[in-house]
């Protein structure tokens, strides 16, 4: 086998296992719904809010990382390249966390930032599951695999 095929393969890989799906609706909704919200509700989820966090260009950010949610988000929905779907949502989740959630617990303490930061700890452990596990028995990469390797 060439490295091409057998680094497919790794991408692709995932254990058969059912209760995965559970992890991908989860995170992919999430994800869909962010994305969605930086396109529908621009006046709450817009440039604003990138700026006041410090990006230059923040309308570019706020298209850009929409874009990236509801692309990846869907990829995990189905289960398809679930591995490197998570890679740019656990990015955008560490700068947020940089960005927004860091700065909590040096201005009101470590309580608030507890607080504020539990939903998205939640869901950047499920990236990280995702990414170890892959897509799971009910995912488009396990029947790729399956179909390349009868």
């Amino acid at each position: 086998m060439n490295t091409g095929n057998s680094l497919k393969l790794k991408i692709l890989k995932t254990e058969d296992d059912n209760k995965i799906i559970i992890v991908r609706l989860i995170a992919s909704l999430i994800f869909i719904s962010e994305g969605l919200q930086k396109y529908l509700i621009v006046t709450i989820y817009g440039p604003a809010f990138f700026k006041e966090i410090g990006f230059s260009n923040p309308m570019f950010w706020v298209y850009f990382t929409g874009t990236f949610e509801i692309l990846c988000g869907v990829l995990i929905l189905f289960g398809l390249l679930t591995r490197l779907a998570s890679i740019p949502l656990f990015t955008i989740m560490v700068i947020a966390f940089i960005k927004t959630k860091l700065p909590l617990l040096t201005t009101n303490g470590f309580w608030t930032f507890s607080h504020e930061y539990e939903t998205e700890f939640s869901l950047t452990l499920l990236l990280v599951l995702l990414f170890i596990h892959g897509g799971g028995k009910w995912s488009l990469d396990l029947k790729i695999l399956r179909s390349k390797n009868p």
